[in-house]
């Protein structure tokens, strides 16, 4: 739901297929695993994702998946395993909390949220890190969060795409 009254802020989605998540999920696993150049600048697309389905199929999605795609980012870069999983566990308890909240904005007022989102799941891992006994990478790392908001009306068209419904009027239909 959004605060402008356009036809297109209004339309009724089909309901989510579970495919469609767990589509959405792989192809963010892989663009996770792409060798960037630079990992720091990179935006975190299992988070996005996470986010996303988190706000908007708050039922479907939860603190569950997040730790579960975490173990699997943990495993998959060979870093200190948990780290992702407690973050992102602590992205979508705070994706849900705010989900009501974050959809009654425009696209670039969700990004916002999900700015703030994105940055506090970073600062999680973050905080493992050093706990651990790494170095701090410097404020750079702070750029990838941003990036990702930045992505998330490109994010929301594309995954709410198999949910629109048609447009046109069936005749056939009593209501």
């Amino acid at each position: 739901m959004q605060l402008s009254d356009s036809p297109a802020a209004q339309r009724i989605l089909l309901p989510v297929r579970t495919s469609t998540i767990l589509a959405s999920f792989a192809v963010a696993l892989l663009a996770n695993f792409l060798p960037w150049r630079n990992v720091a600048l990179a935006p975190d697309f299992v988070a996005l994702v996470l986010a996303f389905w988190c706000i908007h199929q708050p039922r479907l999605v939860g603190l569950g998946a997040g730790w579960l795609l975490g173990l699997l980012i943990d495993v998959g870069n060979g870093v200190l395993l948990g780290q992702h999983a407690l973050a992102y566990a602590l992205l979508a308890f705070a994706a849900i909390s705010l989900s009501r909240r974050v959809l009654w904005f425009s696209l670039w007022g969700q990004a916002l949220h999900v700015a703030a989102l994105l940055l506090f799941a970073q600062g999680v891992a973050l905080l493992v890190r050093l706990a651990a006994g790494a170095e701090f990478p410097g404020w750079a790392i702070a750029v990838g969060p941003l990036a990702g908001a930045a992505l998330w009306p490109l994010v929301t068209l594309l995954l709410l795409l198999p949910q629109r419904r048609p447009v046109e009027v069936d005749e056939t239909r009593a209501i």
